[in-house]
C-alpha cells in the first residue's frame, strides 16, 4: 500500500506502530496492518483495514495515475489476480515465513527489531521465542499443513515461471504501467524475494526478472502512465494466460469449498487441489471474496462477455462463474 501511495502521489503520513493504535486513533473492527486512518462521510476518522476497497476508494478521490484498467474485460482480470495475490499467494509467503527451521530462526529473530531495534538482548530473545511460537503454532489460518505443504510450494514455483515469462515481453501485468493487482504481487514478493532465505534463493533461481520488478514496483513515482499503457482486452499473452491456469488450478478449488462450507456452517472443508488432498478452516471473508468476483463478473455483458469468456476459457476459473 506505501508502494501505491508513492506511485499514486497521494500524501500520507507513515506511522511504525507497536501494540494497538496510536495514541488518539480509533480501533479498526479487525486489528490488522496496515491499517489507514480515514475521514468517514461526516469528516470523523475511521480505521480502515482492506486494500481492495481502500485502492478503490482512492480511485473516486485521487482519479489521476489510476491503477484500475479502462477496458472491462482487463479490469476483471485485474481484480481476480489482485484477489489471487492477496488470498492465495499469502500462503506461500506465510508457510514459508514458518515451515523451515532456517526460516523461522530467521524471520523469529529479526521480526521484533522492527518494532524495536533498541531491544536489550534478553528481550529480544523472548519477544522472538514468543513470536516463533505464536506464527508456527498459527500456520493452519492459511491451510500450510503436512498435507499441503507440496501444493503450496509447487504452485508457488510454478506462479514464478508464469510471472518470468510474462515480464519477457510486459513490464507490468497489463502493459506499461502497474495495475491494483501488480501491487497486490509485490506486497507478498517484497517478503518472498527479498527476505526470507528458502524463497529468496527459488526465485533467484527461477525467477530472477522478478526480484528486478520487484525493487522497481517499491516506488513509481517518478512514472509517467499514459491510457495507451493498458493492453488492449484482444491481447491477453501467454504469460498472463499461465497465470490464470495458476489461479484456476489452486485458488479455484478452494474459493469455491470455502463457500460451500460457510453455506453449510461448516468451520473447515476439505477439496482437491491439484490432484491432492486440502483441508483447512473455513473463512467468511473468502466467501465475500468470491462474491464480489461474481458480483463483477455479472456487470460485464455483451462482446466484452464473450471476450472474457474465451479468456477464461481452460483456465479453471470459468468455474467460478458457471
Amino acid at each position: 500500500m506505501l508502494a501505491l501511495l508513492r506511485y499514486r502521489r497521494i500524501p500520507y503520513k507513515f506511522i511504525r506502530r507497536g501494540h494497538g493504535p496510536p495514541e488518539g486513533m480509533p480501533r479498526a473492527k479487525v486489528d490488522l496492518l496496515p491499517t489507514f486512518y480515514l475521514p468517514n462521510e461526516a469528516g470523523v476518522l475511521e480505521a480502515v483495514v482492506d486494500s481492495t476497497p481502500i485502492i478503490r476508494r482512492f480511485e473516486a478521490s485521487h482519479p489521476a495515475r489510476s491503477v484500475i484498467p479502462l477496458a472491462p474485460v482487463i479490469q476483471f482480470l485485474d481484480l481476480l489476480l489482485e484477489d489471487y495475490a492477496d488470498e492465495w499467494l499469502t500462503k506461500a509467503m506465510f508457510h514459508f515465513r514458518w515451515w523451515r527451521e532456517e526460516d523461522i530462526e530467521h524471520a523469529g529473530h529479526i521480526l521484533p527489531l522492527f518494532s524495536d531495534v533498541t531491544l536489550s538482548g534478553e528481550r529480544h530473545q523472548a519477544i522472538s521465542s514468543m513470536v516463533r511460537e505464536r506464527q508456527v503454532g498459527r500456520l493452519y489460518v492459511v491451510g500450510s499443513n503436512d498435507t499441503t505443504a507440496e501444493i503450496i510450494e509447487s504452485s508457488y514455483l510454478r506462479f514464478l515461471e508464469a510471472m518470468d515469462r510474462h515480464l519477457e515481453s510486459s513490464g507490468f501485468l497489463f502493459g506499461s504501467r502497474p495495475a491494483s493487482a501488480d501491487f497486490g504481487l509485490f506486497g507478498q514478493l517484497t517478503q518472498l524475494v527479498n527476505f526470507d532465505p528458502t524463497p529468496v534463493r527459488i526465485t533467484r533461481e527461477i525467477a530472477p526478472r522478478l526480484i528486478a520488478w520487484v525493487a522497481n514496483m517499491e516506488d513509481l513515482s517518478g512514472l509517467e502512465p499514459q491510457a495507451s499503457d493498458w493492453i488492449d482486452q484482444e491481447e491477453v499473452g501467454a504469460g498472463l494466460t499461465k497465470l490464470l491456469g495458476e489461479v484456476g488450478r489452486v485458488y479455484v478449488p478452494v474459493l469455491l469449498a470455502n463457500s460451500a462450507a460457510i453455506d453449510a456452517g461448516k468451520d473447515g472443508f476439505e477439496t482437491q487441489v491439484d490432484g491432492a488432498r486440502w483441508s483447512q478452516r473455513s473463512f467468511p471473508y473468502q466467501a465475500k471474496c468470491l462474491g464480489w468476483l461474481r458480483q463483477a463478473y455479472a456487470r460485464i455483458d455483451g462482446d466484452d462477455r464473450k471476450r472474457l469468456d474465451a479468456v477464461l476459457s481452460g483456465s479453471g476459473c470459468e468455474a467460478l462463474f458457471h
